[in-house]
């Protein structure tokens, strides 16, 4: 059956900041209820002492598979149902394919990739009882192409949309929605210590590369992500709502691009590709 209860109740991770932040005070604001998660509870006290029973402000880190299984629990057992949730936790590392340490990339896919399973498969035997649910990610523009000196954050979120899109074929006969947020450049705190680590080794045989990329990211147009909510709540109250969805403006005429040049090089090689049949 599908939910009509007129107000929301989320459950949405990463609170403290960025894009997490913003949506959390913003469905606090118009009157929703959210299980608002972070990795120090700390950090989103001021939700509670601002929203009351409105909010229930968690300490969950996403890569303990068992406090995101109670959390969400509770999240249910405390609102008596559960809505929406939004799996936003994450961070970017910085640094060249050859540069990064296998230990900082794994570091990330956990937190990435395997924390948003662990949300996703926490929340999925909720839904399927109550017959309803909506399961957001944040993904990202660079989960449709990839960039260097990001290249393995740009992986994360190649799997975010596999897994996304995988999750969303498997779920349709149930009630439950699936939607990727890909968001393009924000002035967000994703430049923070906390959302950006950089790579341990320097070659400086990339030095040139880093230095014309940085200065290009100077003159990147970025979105004001106070504008973003509306966006959110658009996909979450339409019927059927969008797998995907771009934050932003500058992407699509550049995805377009990219996609016309894969068609024109599999074109291009179509007479060796269909040799190979056999």
């Amino acid at each position: 059956m599908e939910n009509r209860q007129t107000e929301k109740v989320w459950f949405i991770t990463g609170s403290s900041r960025g894009f997490g932040r913003i949506w959390t005070e913003a469905a606090l604001k118009r009157g929703d209820k959210v299980a608002a998660s972070a990795r120090n509870v700390n950090s989103i006290a001021v939700l509670k002492e601002t929203y009351g029973d409105q909010v229930l402000t968690l300490e969950v880190d996403v890569t303990n598979p068992e406090q995101v299984q109670n959390a969400i629990v509770h999240t249910k057992e405390y609102f008596g149902r559960l809505d929406v949730v939004v799996n936003n936790a994450g961070y970017s590392l910085v640094g060249t394919i050859e540069e990064s340490h296998t230990d900082e990339v794994k570091e990330m896919y956990e937190t990435n990739i395997m924390g948003s399973i662990h949300v996703i498969q926490a929340a999925l035997p909720i839904f399927r009882s109550q017959g309803y649910g909506h399961i957001l990610g944040t993904s990202s523009a660079v989960g449709i192409y990839s960039n260097p000196l990001i290249g393995y954050y740009c992986s994360s979120k190649f799997a975010i949309e596999a897994i996304y899109d995988s999750l969303s074929k498997e779920v349709a006969g149930l009630g439950i929605k699936v939607t990727m947020i890909e968001p393009g450049a924000y002035n967000t705190e994703f430049g923070s210590p906390d959302s950006l680590k950089m790579a341990s080794k320097n070659l400086g045989i990339y030095d040139e590369l880093k230095s014309n990329l940085m200065a290009n990211l100077q003159t990147l147009e970025r979105g004001n992500p106070t504008a973003t909510p509306e966006a959110i709540f658009a996909v979450v109250e339409a019927e059927k709502p969008p797998l995907r969805l771009l934050l932003g403006k500058n992407d699509l005429p550049y995805i377009k691009q990219i996609y016309a040049e894969r068609i024109d090089e599999w074109e291009a090689w179509k007479a060796i590709s269909e040799a190979a049949q056999g």
